[in-house]
This record gives C-alpha cells, sequence and structure tokens, in this order.
C-alpha cells in the first residue's frame, strides 16, 4: 500500500538538508584545520543525500536511494584518502593548520 508524502514533510526535509549544506559549507571556508574541513565535507554529503532521499520518496522513485549509495561509497573513499593525507602532514609539519601547507603548492 503506498502512502502519500505530503508537501510540508518534503519542505521539511530539504530545510534539513539545506542547513546541513550550509553549515558544511560555512565551516570548510571557515574553519583552518584539516580534520574539520573533511568533516565538514561530510555533513555536506549527508545534506546531499537526506535531499536525494526526501525527493526521491516524495516522486516514488527509487533513483534517489541509489545516489544515495554512490553519495556514501564517494564518502568513504574521501575519508580514507583524508585520513591518509592527515596522518601524512601531520608527519611532515607536525600540525593540521591548512595555511601552513601553502609551500606544498610549488
Amino acid at each position: 500500500m503506498m502512502t502519500t508524502f505530503a508537501p510540508s514533510a518534503l519542505s521539511g526535509y530539504l530545510i534539513v538538508s539545506g542547513l546541513l549544506l550550509a553549515i558544511g559549507f560555512i565551516g570548510f571556508f571557515v574553519r583552518r584545520n584539516l580534520i574539520v574541513m573533511f568533516l565538514c565535507t561530510e555533513l555536506m554529503f549527508q545534506g546531499a543525500a537526506i535531499a536525494f532521499v526526501a525527493v526521491g520518496r516524495y516522486y516514488f522513485d527509487y533513483s534517489g536511494q541509489v545516489m544515495v549509495i554512490f553519495i556514501l561509497t564517494v564518502a568513504a573513499a574521501e575519508a580514507a584518502l583524508a585520513l591518509a593525507l592527515v596522518v601524512l602532514l601531520h608527519r611532515q609539519n607536525n600540525t593540521l593548520d591548512a595555511d601552513a601547507f601553502g609551500e606544498l603548492q610549488e
């Protein structure tokens, strides 16, 4: 039995999704600690995942859930690479401040 998904509920999920995306975006550009920057990236991924699931449920389509699987896969790969990068950079410079790694560009 299919139940209806009220537009007001959809707007609530999209507002929460937008808030998560905005908090992650602001946190990524304001904070200079690499670990916090990567956590803010994960927060943006989860905001997008909530939006995909909510819209998919509203239109009775499973493509939103499929996109969440891809988002979780990218988030897991990003977390593994981020952990390796944080450990490597911390061993080299003994700091996690993103501004301290400007000399790596040359």
